[in-house]
């Protein structure tokens, strides 16, 4: 007997190895999925200019990276002892004008070497609904609280969303495999009819890239959490965000169809390496746990055999300590 619908997933290529130099954008999500790579060991790179939630605002963060962009004062705001941009998250604004200056511009700079090193893009698109400044027709990457008498809140239509993109994956992602997911979280701000709306908008408009360009592919992040985990128990408390143990499941979903077979066999040494480290002893004295420690040295020295860059500093340190 069978429970659920089982998404079946064909594996995407090429594939990822401990070779590859990965960029990922685009809402929380993205973090999810690049954090469990990062605790992987893989090289990748997170949202340099913060979380991005609508495919607009992904598309100018890249540009801007692929431009080199550097940030100008006049592009910063001031309200409430913070100076900010529309272009950025607010986790880059600061009290001072020179020290938010100084934050945006480093998040750029690390964007550009990310991307020029990038094989790999994940893209992860949240919603379609944006926010216009209603002086310059400005799409906002993040409204900073301002009033709503500030903005135009309007629905990208998947021509924009197409229109948009065409141009990057045909310029400065050409060569390069970009995997895009639609983020499985809910914005309820949105309602749940006008939250619908925007994600079958986002899928719409993937479907279309990957069709016009073969360097692009979609993982169903979506549609795991809303089909294979269809129950309010894979959701966090908050009932929009999916829960660890769902974000866990997706994760294992995205390494099957994305991840090389050599990659994952050897994923699964470095995590036992790394439950290793975070283990406290009981007796870090015994002799025992000395051993153990020096066992977990030699594995260490195994993987990277494998593959030499591995970056095992901080579990190198945990276990040398205790000798």
């Amino acid at each position: 007997m069978q429970f659920f619908t089982h998404i079946d997933i064909k594996p995407l290529t090429p594939q990822i190895g401990y070779n590859s130099r990965i960029l990922s954008l685009g809402s929380c999500f993205a973090d999810n999925i690049a954090r469990k790579l990062r605790d992987a060991k893989f090289h990748v790179t997170t949202s340099p200019t913060g979380i991005l939630f609508n495919p607009h605002s992904i598309a100018s963060a890249l540009q801007h990276m692929a431009a080199g962009h550097q940030v100008e004062p006049d592009e910063l705001n001031y309200d409430g002892g913070q100076w900010f941009s529309y272009a950025f998250h607010s986790s880059l604004s600061a009290p001072d004008k020179e020290q938010a200056l100084a934050s945006m511009q480093q998040a750029i700079d690390e964007g550009v070497e990310a991307l020029q090193h990038a094989d790999t893009l994940i893209i992860t698109f949240g919603t379609a609904w944006v926010y216009r400044l209603m002086t310059s027709g400005e799409v906002v990457a993040n409204c900073h609280k301002q009033p709503h008498r500030l903005f135009r809140r309007e629905l990208l239509s998947v021509e924009e969303i197409v229109e948009c993109w065409n141009n990057i994956l045909g310029s400065s992602l050409a060569g390069k495999h970009v995997i895009f997911t639609v983020s499985p979280i809910r914005h309820l701000s949105d309602g749940l009819e006008q939250n619908s709306l925007s994600k079958a908008t986002l899928r719409l408009a993937v479907e279309e890239l990957i069709r016009l360009h073969p360097n692009a592919s979609y993982f169903p992040s979506f549609e795991i959490m809303n089909d294979e985990l269809r129950d309010y128990r894979f959701y966090d408390e908050d009932m929009l965000h999916p829960s660890p143990t769902a974000v866990e499941y997706i994760w294992q979903r995205f390494a099957e169809a994305t991840i090389s077979r050599d990659a994952q066999e050897l994923m699964q040494q470095i995590a036992k390496i790394t439950q290793a480290a975070s283990h406290r002893p009981f007796n870090p004295n015994a002799e025992a746990y000395h051993d153990f420690c020096r066992k977990q040295l030699l594995a260490i020295e195994h993987a990277e055999e494998l593959c030499p860059g591995l970056d095992f500093a901080k579990e190198r340190a945990f276990f040398g300590s205790h000798l």
